[in-house]
């Protein structure tokens, strides 16, 4: 008989296996999987109640608590579909997402509401509730998360009837060169996703995951699905502070953590002012995807911290995740610093899934380290497309593949390593230029904290690589200083030309550098992007 794949079987699974065991963590809120179940329930007949029905959509701007967890779950039993927030955004990009997506319901939670306000007389939303509304003043007509939801029964809910191929969420993109596309992912594409990813990632009931990286980041890299079906403890995280994480990490003997490099980089820091108080007994994999790290860092985190360090890759438009880094049997002979060459690439596709390098006739790129190409990738975790938008999704999904815009190569070994987004390769000269290459440069200097790459425009070579610098607290260093390190380390037209320094480097919510915002300020002046 078929059996269609639901997203709520894994909290079912949870539910049969583990009811008893402790499912979240969200500080002093410790629940079963039993309670966590319950909640759950509630949560679908109080959206019941207010109308909600199979398509309509349950947007969620909250940071990683029970309450965040619980909305997909109860979501889903009504067929609705989920929008995760970005939680780092401005009233008016909540406005466009909420008023586009058609949302009807909003949770919120109490430190985010009053990004709410100034947008709030033009939303179409038909009600908003607060996740500890108690915390503030509500507005009239506003409810209370808890108050509300305990109105209503922790009884089985009767679900409706869906399909593998509805529409589960949608998440928008971050939008840097537009408006936001929203990303439909089905259950079928978060279902399969899952089961390829907990293989790979080899998560078991025995896991404490701490959810740093951010749940409306693709369903938190479909975390909340994974783990919750194999009966893993999950604890919650609002501040993604490095102090806060290790304190965390030892008191709940945390087994597993996904994040960007620039969280990963806060950890190291704060490790090497703090390694004297910081045990190391705990077996922890990292779990690393963005922009490919310095190999700096994975010596670091495995032979100084005392971690698994695992490098992956994907896009929200695959669900996310297509390809690990994780060492194949027959490169464990292999001395310590090739295998972190190794692991420090996006690696090779996971299961269920193809990914190949193309040129730009559609063949494959020898496997030479070399020749570059695109990445595109064929899975059952491809995206059913934009969220009324035809027109950019034939863009990017043609002839059954997803291009995904960025550009690699292949070594001998068949492993794909990512050089640059096709839109950050800064061609200088005729000559083009990884900037990952030189940002990995820049991060072995000691008084470099965080680089980011980017072309700014020049009058003889059309564009040129320019470094912007975080300084490490302490120390100090000049333009040429940095401008000399990185031309004893890579070819004279690699190195950066210039050097701005800053305090900060602007991020995406889910700590990705956002180059383009950098980009902007340099070209703004310019008719294009290109000179």
């Amino acid at each position: 008989m078929y059996i269609p794949l639901l997203l709520t079987d894994f909290l079912d699974r949870a539910v049969k296996l583990y009811g008893d065991k402790i499912a979240v963590i969200d500080d002093e809120k410790v629940v079963t999987y039993f309670e966590l179940n319950e909640r759950v329930n509630r949560l679908s007949y109080g959206l019941e109640k207010l109308g909600v029905a199979k398509g309509d959509k349950v947007a969620i701007l909250a940071p990683n608590t029970l309450e965040m967890l619980e909305g997909f779950y109860g979501a889903f039993q009504l067929g609705a579909v989920t929008v995760p927030l970005n939680i780092r955004l401005k009233p008016n990009d909540y406005l466009f997402i909420l008023n586009h997506s058609e949302t009807k319901i909003l949770l919120v939670d109490y430190e985010l509401y009053g990004l709410i306000d100034p947008v709030r007389d033009q939303l179409n939303v038909e009600q908003i509730i607060v996740h500890g509304g108690r915390k503030v003043k509500l507005e009239e007509n506003d409810l209370d998360y808890e108050a509300w939801l305990a109105q209503f029964p922790a009884k089985p809910f009767d679900r409706a009837e869906m399909d593998e191929k509805d529409i589960a969420s949608l998440l928008y993109t971050s939008g840097t060169t537009g408006d936001p596309k929203g990303v439909m992912l089905t259950h079928r594409n978060n279902y399969i996703q899952a089961l390829q990813v907990m293989h790979h990632l080899r998560v078991s009931d025995q896991d404490v995951l701490l959810h740093v990286l951010p749940m409306f980041h693709v369903n938190g890299w479909g975390s909340i699905f994974y783990y919750t079906g194999n009966g893993a403890t999950q604890v919650m995280l609002r501040k993604t502070r490095p102090d806060i994480i290790f304190e965390k990490l030892q008191k709940h003997g945390v087994t597993i953590m996904h994040m960007a490099p620039t969280v990963l980089n806060s950890l190291i820091q704060y490790y090497d002012e703090n390694k004297r108080n910081i045990s190391k007994d705990q077996n922890v994999r990292v779990v690393i995807g963005g922009s490919a790290p310095p190999i700096t860092f994975i010596a670091k985190v495995e032979d100084e911290m005392g971690w698994e360090f695992i490098q992956i890759y994907g896009m929200t438009e695959t669900s996310p995740l297509t390809t690990t880094s994780i060492i194949r049997a027959q490169h464990l002979d292999e001395p310590k610093e090739v295998q972190n060459r190794m692991k420090s690439k996006a690696g090779y596709q996971m299961y269920l899934t193809e990914v190949k390098v193309v040129n730009e006739k559609g063949k494959e790129v020898a496997p030479n380290s070399q020749e570059i190409g695109e990445l595109v990738i064929r899975s059952n975790g491809v995206m059913e497309g934009y969220w009324k938008n035809e027109k950019a999704t034939k863009e990017v999904i043609r002839n059954g593949w997803f291009h995904t815009g960025d550009m690699g190569v292949v070594d001998s070994d068949g492993n794909i390593e990512i050089v640059d987004r096709k839109k950050d390769v800064i061609i200088s000269g005729g000559e083009n230029i990884s900037s990952i290459e030189v940002e990995n440069i820049l991060y072995e200097h000691p008084a470099v904290i965080e680089a980011a790459v980017i072309s700014i425009p020049h009058e003889k070579w059309g564009e040129t690589p320019h470094a912007v610098v975080v300084v490490r607290d302490g120390e100090a260093v000049t333009e040429e200083e940095i401008i000399v390190f990185a031309r004893e380390r890579v070819a004279h037209y690699k190195a950066p030309t210039s050097v701005s320094f800053v305090e900060e480097l602007p991020k995406t919510g889910s700590g990705k550098i956002q180059k383009a915002y950098l980009r902007n300020q340099f070209w703004k002046s310019m008719n294009k992007m290109v000179n």
